[in-house]
């Protein structure tokens, strides 16, 4: 074993000895000289023969944390609003770099504490704004693992065995997604904004000469017209939605103009506003007859393949060139955990990338496998871990019963709101686990001064900590825009009886929100005397808590 390099000038010195690493001062080898600094040097690594011991005392102070911090919080997120949370959080974090460290035991329960009390927790049943799932136990303990093992998926020599597990997982998942292909292909991303790049990146490469003409419908996510932005491709044809679904008609039109362009069609399954599931089949076969290309982006419907029951609904994925599924929505992993599939994994040749630091050609000849082409990042987390641990720990059956459980609350949740006399569901029925409604005191006035009555409904949830609540813009049963509470809901056990409680706080809110502002006081006594006219109540002022 070589020596140890001297100290620099005023450094304690380091011993070295098996795996661990002893730092001290010259006459004290063994005792660090402050609690950060060469304390952090004292064979504190997560990995090696001694890593676990140090992890698994700092992960018990994590968890203590964790475990104090949501009686403390109260509720899905603390209370107070921007302001308060911020200065809770800087007085336990800062500062974030001292001159001298704290030490790993208190800086972990300062910041884990503070993260934890000022968290917007998926797992509260009232925290049901966005694509936004609580993780399962065993996926985050599996991100542990590759945290603490931290191989980097670019390289063999980084990720010997990840690499096999992350070709396992994305096998299982393109045979999923493109059950019949011959030869179907995934790859890991860091969720559907990168998945959604990469297949505009794909069809790009895959296009005859001249510019890929990109056609999608007004209900695509945002990420398919930055990716078109980012390729320096044309801005996407954007065509008319029915229903918040794609109007096949109007595609058909559009593919006709762009007649002799390369082209390529995003459809949607799981419209992030309204959980649509634009009509696949009808839209594959549209897309054939034009010659062009089909993209899916089903970031949030994807997972219904899980479901023997619920498949069905995404019928005609399966003919799409390449595919977008996140499992950090209804796959209950820890962010990230994106996946694109492709229908035959020869589509992937443009992303490889010869790097003789990585992936030699030599190195490649003699069996070395190359990871390098399997993503257009070169760092990345072993991601596949938690999938992977996850599928093994449920099989395709649990993860269905989970995804059917989430559906399946949704509609009761639109049910119970449907039946309450105070709130308004949408109309059109549930989008896969996403309930749009609205208080029906908001209907009663003007559409701008009702849209108005929703966002203040929201934003005093929010201040208060007592629900997180999503918006969505979306068209009512006459054809207008109007604004709506969303709910989207994808907690893998919460029962419906867990989610009622949101009810009664919406109306309470909606309440409050047109009593005080003075300039609706004419329209909100009209509301509230047409309500004793027929006989409704009209909500009360008392604060309600799930």
């Amino acid at each position: 074993m070589p020596p140890a390099p001297p100290p620099l000038p005023g450094e304690p010195s380091v011993e070295r000895g098996g795996l661990g690493v002893s730092a001290g001062t010259p006459s004290d080898p063994g005792t660090p000289s402050s609690p950060g600094g060469a304390g952090v040097r004292g064979g504190l690594v997560a990995g090696g023969a001694h890593g676990p011991e140090h992890l698994r005392a700092l992960t018990a102070v994590v968890l203590d944390a964790l475990a104090e911090a949501a009686p403390a919080r109260g509720g899905p997120l603390p209370a107070g609003g921007p302001e308060a949370v911020a200065q809770s959080t800087r007085a336990l974090c800062s500062p974030v770099l001292p001159e001298e460290g704290i030490g790993p035991e208190a800086a972990l329960g300062d910041l884990v504490r503070a993260v934890a009390e000022g968290a917007a927790d998926p797992a509260d049943p009232a925290c049901v704004a966005h694509l936004h799932c609580p993780p399962l136990a065993v996926a985050a303990a599996a991100e542990l693992a590759g945290a603490a093992l931290n191989p980097s998926m670019d390289s063999w020599d980084q990720a010997p065995a990840a690499g096999v597990i992350e070709e396992l997982t994305t096998a299982a998942l393109a045979r999923l997604v493109h059950p019949t292909a011959p030869a179907p292909d995934a790859l890991i991303t860091s969720g559907g904004t990168e998945s959604n790049l990469v297949a505009l990146l794909l069809a790009r490469e895959r296009a005859a000469p001249g510019p890929l003409r990109v056609v999608t419908g007004a209900n695509a996510h945002h990420s398919v017209h930055r990716a078109a932005w980012m390729l320096g491709l044309p801005a996407p044809t954007v065509v008319a939605c029915s229903d918040g679904r794609i109007d096949p008609d109007a595609l058909d039109r559009a593919l006709a103009g762009l007649a002799g362009a390369p082209l390529l069609v995003v459809a949607t399954a799981g419209t992030t506003d309204e959980g649509r599931i634009d009509p696949l089949p009808e839209i594959a076969r549209i897309a054939e007859r034009h010659t062009a290309q089909l993209h899916v982006d089903a970031a949030y419907g994807g997972p219904l393949l899980f479901s023997d029951r619920l498949a069905a609904q995404l019928a005609g994925l399966e003919q799409a060139a390449t595919v977008t599924f996140d499992l950090h929505k209804l796959g209950w992993q820890p962010v990230a955990a994106g996946v694109l599939a492709v229908a035959d994994a020869a589509m992937l040749a443009p992303l490889s990338l010869r790097a003789d630091y990585l992936n030699a050609d030599d190195d490649t000849e003699a069996g070395l496998p190359d990871l390098l082409g399997r993503s257009i990042r070169t760092t990345r987390r072993p991601d596949a871990l938690k999938m992977a641990v996850t599928f093994r720990a449920l099989g395709r059956r649990g993860l269905g019963e989970l995804v059917e459980h989430c559906v399946r609350t949704a509609h009761e949740f639109g049910r119970a709101v449907d039946a309450h006399p105070q709130l308004r569901l949408r109309p059109g029925g549930i989008g896969i686990s996403t309930v749009l409604f609205r208080p029906a005191v908001a209907d009663a006035l003007s559409d701008e001064a009702g849209d108005a009555v929703v966002a203040a409904v929201r934003r005093t949830l929010l201040a208060e900590g007592r629900a997180v609540l999503g918006r969505a813009v979306a068209a009512d049963g006459d054809g207008r825009s109007r604004l709506w509470l969303k709910a989207t809901l994808l907690h893998p056990n919460a029962a419906t009886a867990d989610l009622l409680p949101l009810l009664d706080l919406v109306t309470a809110a909606a309440d409050r929100a047109v009593s005080e502002p003075a300039e609706d006081r004419g329209e909100i006594r009209g509301v509230r005397e047409a309500s004793a006219a027929d006989g409704t109540e009209v909500p009360g002022r008392e604060r309600l808590s799930p």
